[in-house]
C-alpha cells in the first residue's frame, strides 16, 4: 500500500502562517502580549541556563531571573530582577540607535533606584500589531515576533509630571548570549 506525500509547494502545506487564520480566543490583546513576552523570557532563560521565579504578589518587579556559573565571584548565583512591557506601537527594526518608551513614574523610580543589592532590567518587546503576526512554527524553528530589547535604568532621572519617556538602545538585544554577558557582568560584582 502506498501513502502520498504531501506536496510542498500546495497550499496550508509547511509554516502555519500560510493556512487559514484560525478563530482565536476573547482574551484582551494586552492580556494576550503579557503572556507572549513571558514565553519570550522563558525561552531565553532555557537557553541560557537560568532559573526564573516569579514574586508574589508582584510588587512593581515581574521576575527574578539567576543564574549559577563557576566564573561568579560574588556568590555561586546571582540574580536579577526584570520588568517586561510589550508594546505594538513601536515597529521593527526601529531606525537610529535607540526608541522611546514612555514609563509610570512611579515604576520609573524602581527600576532607577540605585545603589541596589539586586540590579533590575527593563526588557521591552516589540510586537506585531495582528495576532497572527506574533509567531511562526515550522519543522526545524519557533520564532517570536519581533524582539525584545533591554536596559538598566539605575539613576536615571525623573522629567515628566506623571511619566516618563526612556531610551531603549537597539544594540541591547536581550537573548540567551546577552543575558549571559548581563550575568557575567553581575556575578563579578559589576553592573548589567
Amino acid at each position: 500500500m502506498a501513502l502520498a506525500q504531501p506536496d510542498p509547494a500546495a497550499p496550508g502545506h509547511g509554516l502555519l502562517s500560510e493556512r487559514i487564520a484560525p478563530l482565536r480566543g476573547s482574551l484582551a490583546t494586552t492580556a494576550c502580549m503579557e503572556t507572549l513576552q513571558v514565553g519570550y523570557l522563558h525561552a531565553v532563560a532555557a537557553a541560557a541556563g537560568c532559573s526564573l521565579s516569579q514574586p508574589f504578589p508582584d510588587n512593581g518587579i515581574d521576575w527574578h531571573v539567576s543564574h549559577s556559573a563557576p566564573g561568579h565571584t560574588v556568590d555561586d548565583e546571582v540574580t536579577i530582577k526584570v520588568q517586561l512591557k510589550c508594546t505594538y506601537q513601536i515597529p521593527p527594526h526601529p531606525p537610529g540607535g535607540a526608541f522611546s518608551f514612555t514609563l509610570d513614574n512611579d515604576h520609573l523610580v524602581k527600576l532607577a533606584r540605585t545603589p541596589v543589592s539586586v540590579h533590575k532590567i527593563l526588557v521591552v518587546m516589540l510586537a506585531p500589531r495582528i495576532r497572527d503576526e506574533w509567531l511562526r512554527a515550522g519543522h526545524d524553528r519557533l520564532a517570536l515576533r519581533h524582539c525584545c530589547y533591554w536596559t538598566n535604568l539605575a539613576g536615571h532621572p525623573v522629567t515628566g509630571r506623571r511619566r516618563t519617556t526612556v531610551r531603549i538602545p537597539t544594540s541591547r538585544i536581550f537573548d540567551d548570549r546577552a543575558l549571559c554577558e548581563i550575568m557575567t557582568r553581575v556575578g563579578v560584582g559589576g553592573r548589567p
